[in-house]
């Protein structure tokens, strides 16, 4: 219980402290597809296929526009206790959770690396 109550506070911390850093720096080309690709499907499978919500919430510009893209990052890489939000943090580094919020607050891009049809 005091892990939950501490993470608003943690996350407020970090937003602080982050928001005179200048944007993420752009993955390499096959990485920021393979990180589409990761928010697409596995995000999707609890925010949806087109991230307007489920069991977990929209994560659509208009959603997002009062949660700060550090905030966001912080969320994509701790998770959130006590929900079904897991931690991102085996898979994505700081950076890339935050190339992942600014791209949410941004309006998410398509994928764009699909397989041409047979």
């Amino acid at each position: 219980m005091v892990r939950t109550a501490l993470l608003p506070l943690a996350c407020a911390l970090l937003a602080t402290a982050a928001a005179a850093q200048p944007a993420a720096p752009e993955p390499a080309p096959g990485r920021a597809a393979q990180l589409v690709r990761m928010v697409r499907q596995d995000c999707g499978s609890c925010h949806g296929m087109r991230l307007t919500g489920g069991l977990g919430p929209a994560l659509t510009r208009e959603a997002l526009a009062a949660k700060p893209p550090e905030y966001l990052a912080a969320v994509i890489t701790h998770g959130i206790p006590g929900t079904p939000m897991p931690p991102w943090s085996a898979l994505l580094r700081g950076s890339e959770a935050l190339w992942i919020a600014q791209q949410l607050a941004g309006g998410f891009p398509e994928e764009t690396n699909r397989s041409p049809a047979p």
